[in-house]
């Protein structure tokens, strides 16, 4: 064998593993890829058949907002049927009754605004208190807190009947604003969150400086708190614009009912001998009823991303 065979031979057999070590290597990083797409593609399936179901519900109610009473009874529930009659229905629904409808979103705007808004920040400052500031029977508080959440609100609404009556406070806007104020969830959840959102070097910085803790609150840990105050008032806008139970036990006078209330009085009216039919009213009404929940979720859910965005990049 020339010398030259021999240099060669020991590079040729250094290499043969390496190859083998690359070929084994590509191979599983193939079968892997090949693992990822197969979960993928399960994945995707399984997310479509979650949108279908999700959309579905929204689907059948705008489709049967578009037909008449006689078409809605008539007709298969998942297509067009007949004239476009949406514009007619949703004409129709804000004028029956003397307008009755626009009453009842109107009581419901009001429920939302002050109760929603109000646990919001009655959550705001609750929670950021209990974060932020040490005192006796702390830890007695949380346990009522805990416990608070743990129990359903329908759990609640009857001892609160007997209780407002006494009162003389239902029948009255107050019966529904004053139990929506309390968000024990949306309390908790601040408190959570304010204890890493607000770092306690900044309020120890800013009570050097001499401002005082509202002053500190309002100008320096609302902005820090803010993607939690947005998940908050989502939940509370949720659960009070949705809010039934409560207000059906609360209130006897149709011109203080909301939406959830009204159009039940409505669907109910075929039930009763020489009631009036509308169902094609309570359809569309049901329709008009989710629209400012869709709109003010993608209004607010643009702050609660920016804020978390945010939040990622400082830490």
């Amino acid at each position: 064998m020339s010398t030259t065979d021999q240099t060669h031979a020991p590079a040729a057999q250094a290499k043969a593993p390496r190859m083998s070590r690359y070929t084994s290597e590509k191979k599983a990083g193939t079968s892997n890829q090949g693992l990822h797409t197969k979960k993928s593609i399960i994945l995707t399936i399984i997310m479509g058949a979650l949108l279908i179901y999700s959309l579905l519900p929204l689907f059948w109610l705008f489709v049967n907002s578009t037909k008449t009473q006689a078409e809605l009874l008539n007709s298969f529930g998942l297509w067009f049927s007949g004239d476009f009659a949406l514009w007619d229905n949703i004409v129709a629904t804000l004028t029956y009754n003397d307008g009755v409808f626009v009453r009842w979103f109107g009581n419901t705007v009001l429920y939302v605004v002050v109760g929603a808004g109000g646990a919001t920040f009655l959550a705001a400052l609750g929670g950021y208190g209990l974060a932020k500031f040490n005192f006796p029977g702390k830890k007695a508080v949380f346990a009522v807190v805990l416990g608070a959440v743990a129990i359903p609100g329908t759990a609640l609404a009857v001892p609160t009947f007997l209780m407002f009556s006494q009162m003389g406070l239902t029948n009255t806007p107050w019966a529904v604003i004053l139990p929506s104020l309390i968000s024990p969830f949306g309390l908790y959840l601040i408190w959570t969150y304010a204890m890493d959102a607000v770092p306690t070097e900044v309020l120890e910085a800013a009570r050097m400086d001499g401002s005082g803790e509202f002053r500190t609150f309002f100008t320096i840990s609302l902005k820090l708190l803010a993607p939690g105050l947005v998940t908050v008032l989502l939940f509370t806008l949720v659960a009070t614009w949705n809010n039934y139970f409560l207000p059906l036990i609360m209130l006897s006078e149709p011109t203080w009912y909301p939406l959830t209330v009204g159009l039940k009085q409505w669907n109910m009216q075929a039930q009763t001998v020489g009631g009036d039919v509308i169902y094609n009213l309570v359809i569309t009404g049901s329709l008009l009823t989710i629209v400012p929940i869709v709109v003010a979720f993608l209004f607010l859910q643009r702050y609660w991303q920016s804020g978390l965005a945010a939040g990622s990049v400082k830490a």
